[in-house]
């Protein structure tokens, strides 16, 4: 298990679905992600024509919360809660997809790791930044986290949400937010 599984900001954030349903909140995380992804690309754009300002930095620094907290949070509730049903006597078909995942997690998480020191450069007003390799890594980072939630909503999810009773489902949104609360506790306690 890598560090983004092991390990969102506003009140319309994935958070506040999870206590309803687990997938209305991994949905909307996916939504939040998309945003997220867009602002990334913008943000590259905005410093290739203007560079370093205050709103670039406070922009850069939400990316590099969501990144760094929401996603690992969301990855972690998807091998907690929706892989491992799957794999349990799933048809072949499903297992691979959901191994596929499983290694997308840990190339999503690279891809991060790649960029989070230029999204921070930028976050804290450094110059340090490459703007080349932030170019590169975020379409890469786009790129894959597209084709990931793509394969989760048309096969995966539907497959889980049909193994998986209401009160599962309720049971699971119980979960993620009480692990999302105590998660961010310990952040602020920090």
């Amino acid at each position: 298990m890598n560090a983004m599984r092991v390990t969102s900001t506003e009140s319309t954030s994935p958070r506040a679905a999870t206590s309803a349903d687990g997938f209305t909140a991994l949905d909307a995380c996916h939504r939040k992600t998309l945003s997220t992804l867009e602002d990334l690309s913008a943000l590259v754009t905005k410093l290739e024509h203007d560079g370093l300002d205050p709103a670039t930095c406070a922009r850069a620094a939400k990316i590099a919360a969501f990144f760094s907290t929401t996603v690992r949070e969301h990855h972690e509730d998807e091998e907690r809660h929706v892989f491992p049903a799957l794999v349990e006597g799933g048809r072949p078909e499903i297992v691979q997809a959901v191994l596929r995942l499983q290694q997308d997690h840990d190339w999503l998480e690279e891809g991060w790791f790649e960029l989070a020191p230029h999204v921070l450069a930028v976050a804290a007003g450094r110059q340090s930044y490459d703007i080349d390799t932030m170019r590169e890594c975020a379409a890469v980072l786009a790129a894959l986290f597209h084709d990931h939630i793509e394969l989760e909503e048309s096969f995966i999810y539907p497959e889980a949400r049909e193994r998986m009773p209401t009160e599962g489902r309720r049971e699971m949104g119980r979960e993620m937010a009480a692990r999302h609360r105590a998660e961010r506790e310990a952040r602020k306690a920090r």
